[in-house]
């Protein structure tokens, strides 16, 4: 089961910001727990102490200023005190919270169970509470401010402010682990491509830097295998060269000719080998890219084979030049052309065209083709396939060469069946 999102960076910050979000939920809830018993204490005290003063202050004011008292009271202390009656339109408290309930159960052991309470009397919205002093019945309207105290805009802001902090260390942390891993699979993709990539740096944390300082030594051992590899096989095939022009020499005061035609046909053969060894170990990598007419230089390149094919059917498409290795495309495409004429029967469809981020470069041939699970493998140097595509005398790095030749220029070298029957070569490289 995959979860999205799938990159490191965002699953570890959706992670570490979910823990953070559940620790503060978690935090306020145990502290909204704790506060209830205590505030619904307090409230129910200012409650009961509203009602026994307002019941002193009635009782100890002569009859007569009992109404000027009650105005006193409504204009100093935001209190209505009345008196009331069977007409009362009353709005029963809903005691929808723990706090509330507490509250009303202590207000009632203190001052009677027979207190009533109600949220609404005659549309004025407030705490009412009621008492009796003898026969009569009063109601007492409490501002719910008094006795609400919801949280303060300032407490929201720090909690804001505190959460916003939380979020970016989150994200400074999530990215701390997410972008070494980026660019160690980032240089590790040009690594197994055969590109050229810069050292990672070895800092941040000490495994990190471990891991970077190992993929740089790998990295640099391979890369001296490689020239080494480069070297050792450019040197044996030029060593060749010269015994090689000996025997043709000697094949030439041949007085058979018979076995005249044989040595030079083996000559030729080796010597082909010997230049695919030389053109893999060089491949010309350093030469510099210049700004060319593709279709130009794949008519320069299909141009030797024009008369060696039965049929070559060519449809070249133009566009901007482009900023390319001339020899190395040349021999990338000359490359194809002779696997495709070698293996494919000798009927040949090269095919040049273009779309908004690259251009290719197909080669199209009637052989028996490559099966799909060998489309892969048979780029990678000296393989050759016991199919009808192989050739016993060859090198195995035709192809290699034309994808080291791709990859030169930052593309690729796809391998895929032919409708109808044989092997589609396609070079596929970025428009620049």
């Amino acid at each position: 089961m995959t979860l999205p999102p799938k990159t490191l960076l965002t699953r570890a910050f959706l992670l570490i910001t979910a823990l953070i979000l559940l620790s503060i939920f978690t935090l306020a809830w145990m502290f909204r727990h704790a506060s209830e018993a205590p505030r619904a204490q307090q409230n129910a005290q200012l409650v009961v102490s509203t009602i026994n003063l307002t019941r002193a202050a009635i009782l100890s004011a002569a009859p007569q200023w009992r109404g000027a008292l009650l105005a006193e009271l409504r204009a100093a202390e935001g209190m209505r005190v009345e008196i009331a009656e069977p007409t009362d339109a009353m709005t029963a408290l809903e005691t929808n919270t723990r706090e509330l309930t507490l509250m009303v159960a202590q207000v009632r052991a203190k001052l009677g169970q027979d207190t009533r309470f109600a949220s609404q009397r005659h549309g004025i919205a407030d705490l009412w509470v009621s008492f009796r002093i003898g026969e009569d019945e009063f109601w007492v309207a409490i501002p719910r401010t008094r006795v609400e105290q919801p949280m303060s805009r300032m407490i929201l802001l720090f909690g804001a402010v505190a959460l916003g902090f939380a979020l970016i260390g989150a994200y400074l942390i999530a990215r701390q682990v997410a972008l070494p891993l980026k660019r160690l699979s980032q240089a590790a993709q040009q690594l197994g491509q055969g590109k050229t990539h810069s050292p990672l740096p070895e800092n941040g944390t000490q495994e990190m830097a471990t891991v970077s300082h190992a993929f740089n030594q790998m990295s640099a051992d391979l890369a001296a295998n490689e020239r080494e590899r480069a070297l050792v096989l450019a040197g044996i095939s030029h060593d060749l060269r010269t015994p090689l022009t000996r025997i043709r020499l000697a094949a030439e005061m041949s007085q058979d000719e018979h076995l005249r035609n044989d040595l030079h046909a083996d000559v030729t053969q080796m010597d082909g080998i010997i230049q695919q060894f030389l053109d893999y170990a060089r491949l010309d990598a350093h030469e510099i890219a210049q700004r060319c007419d593709v279709a130009e230089l794949v008519q320069e390149a299909v141009h030797p084979y024009t008369t060696r094919a039965h049929s070559l059917h060519l449809d070249l498409s133009t566009f901007a030049p482009q900023n390319v290795r001339p020899l190395i495309l040349k021999r990338a495409v000359a490359n194809l052309l002779e696997n495709a004429l070698k293996y494919g029967g000798g009927e040949i469809d090269v095919c040049l065209h273009h779309d908004a981020m690259q251009f290719f470069i197909s080669v199209s041939d009637r052989g028996e083709g490559i099966s799909s699970e060998h489309l892969e493998s048979v780029k990678r140097p000296f393989v050759r396939l016991e199919s009808a595509r192989s050739d016993a005398s060859g090198s195995g790095l035709g192809l290699a060469i034309v994808e080291r030749a791709a990859q030169t220029h930052q593309g690729q070298l796809t391998l895929g069946q032919r409708e109808g029957g044989g092997l589609v070569a396609t070079l596929e490289i970025p428009l620049t």
